[in-house]
C-alpha cells in the first residue's frame, strides 16, 4: 500500500468516533468496565460495538469523565 494511502487509512480509524470520544473507555470485558465504572464513580455499564463500557449510557460516562 502506498504511504499516503496508509497514512489515509490511519487516519480514517483514529477520526472515528468511538476512537475520539473515549479513547480508554472501550473494554474487553464487563468486569472490566464495572472496575471502571466503580472508579469514576458512576453505577453500571453498557455495551457498545461489542465491547463494554463504564457507567449506565454515555451521557452519564461523558458526565463522569468530565468530573473526574
Amino acid at each position: 500500500m502506498p504511504p499516503l494511502i496508509s497514512l489515509l487509512a490511519l487516519a480514517l480509524v483514529a477520526a472515528s468516533p468511538v476512537a475520539q470520544a473515549h479513547p480508554k473507555g472501550l473494554y474487553d470485558t464487563q468486569q472490566q468496565a464495572e472496575q471502571r465504572a466503580k472508579e469514576l464513580g458512576c453505577e453500571g455499564v453498557h455495551q457498545n460495538q461489542g465491547q463494554w463500557m463504564p457507567c449506565s449510557n454515555e451521557a452519564a460516562l461523558h458526565h463522569h469523565l468530565r468530573h473526574h
